[in-house]
């Protein structure tokens, strides 16, 4: 009697309801189908993932709609749009990841890559390796060096310059028409193009030091230009949210504003300021077009950022990119090209990795 009870009570609960498997089921029958329909029509990768996603959404959205009522079904087409959004927008940087990673690990891997330049590779030189199979020459560490070189000065121009100008805006001028002012400028400046930015700082060093000055100094002044906006509003809307209390109640053991600031506002939005510096250098790593205005580009190694044309990664990609070293035989260029690229999307990883370690080395302890 007891387990007949048990029975009814248990059917009573689940009627209605489509069983915990039942989406397997429908996933592993859409994927079987897609794959017939593409057999027909041609079999690609790509169309084969869209169609088995959109069958399964249809199934799944109309047994629920069919078992567990027109309420659940709309669950589950919003499920359904919800999860097609977030493939949608990873499909590209999948993609994109993909890419480098199959066309860039080749080159990267050559040995001397990392550890050589430019300098005396010729179109001769490429010929050579592709008649004799040899590994390609000439590799991107004169590039490496300027990108490292040209961004560390960007930082140092930018951080200051935009931390100082956010906390000005929210601890000294809220509210008042000046700090208005500059707000709009530095929204103003968010928006402007990367070339602008080469053309402002190639103009104001060619009025000081004469037309055609092109030093990784002045790179970097460029770059400054778009980091600064960046650094500004990122740091800004980390010290919005440190909380007033800690404020007053520094204020209230007579600690001065400045002292306050320094020690007890930054430190407490520090994690938020470092992932901010750590996006505006990713904005700027990757420019070209000011680096070949204000830059130049060379294929030997210049370690002085005040003197000569200094080449950088970007400039790399292109110009291997857009005229290869030989002509008849693009293939050495094309795959220092993208052994460039990974080396620029590692450096960017590292970046932010580095970036949560100063978070967290700098946050605020918690706990006793």
């Amino acid at each position: 009697m007891v387990t007949l009870m048990t029975e009814r009570k248990r059917s009573a609960l689940t009627r209605g309801r489509l069983p915990k498997y039942t989406p397997h089921v429908i996933a592993v029958s859409a994927v079987v189908v897609a794959a017939a329909l593409m057999s027909l029509v041609g079999f690609n990768i790509f169309g084969w993932a869209v169609l088995s996603a959109v069958l399964f959404a249809t199934a799944n959205v109309v047994s629920t709609a069919l078992v567990e009522g027109r309420r659940k079904a709309t669950d589950k087409l919003a499920t359904s749009v919800v999860a097609g959004a977030f493939l949608v927008a990873l499909l590209p940087l999948v993609s994109v990841i993909w890419t480098v990673l199959v066309n860039g690990v080749p080159g990267l891997l050559t040995p001397g890559f990392l550890n050589t330049s430019m300098n005396g590779v010729t179109g001769a030189v490429d010929n050579a390796s592709v008649e004799n199979g040899t590994p390609v020459l000439g590799g991107a560490y004169h590039a490496l060096v300027g990108s490292v070189l040209i961004t560390l000065w960007a930082t140092i121009i930018s951080v200051p310059v935009g931390l100082l100008t956010a906390i000005y805006l929210v601890e000294y001028g809220a509210r008042n028409r000046f700090s208005k002012i500059i707000t709009f400028l530095v929204d103003v400046m968010t928006g402007i193009p990367s070339i602008v930015a080469g053309l402002f700082a190639a103009a104001f060093f060619a009025m000081i030091l004469g037309p055609g000055t092109k030093t990784g100094f002045v790179a970097a002044v460029a770059l400054s230009v778009l980091m600064i906006p960046v650094v500004v509003r990122s740091s800004e809307e980390m010290l919005k949210i440190v909380p007033n209390e800690l404020r007053e109640a520094s204020y209230a053991l007579g600690v001065r504003k400045w002292r306050t600031i320094i020690k007890v506002v930054i430190p407490t939005a520090i994690s938020g300021i470092a992932s901010g510096v750590t996006l505006a250098i990713a904005r700027v790593i990757g420019e070209t077009a000011p680096l070949l205005v204000t830059a130049g580009f060379a294929t030997t190694i210049n370690m002085n950022v005040f003197s000569g044309w200094m080449a950088s990664l970007p400039t790399l990609i292109y110009t291997q990119i857009m005229t290869p070293t030989s002509p008849s035989n693009s293939d050495p260029s094309t795959q220092r090209a993208w052994a460039a690229a990974l080396l620029l999307i590692i450096l960017v990883m590292l970046l932010n990795l580095g970036a949560r370690l100063v978070a967290r080395i700098f946050a605020p302890k918690t706990g006793r």
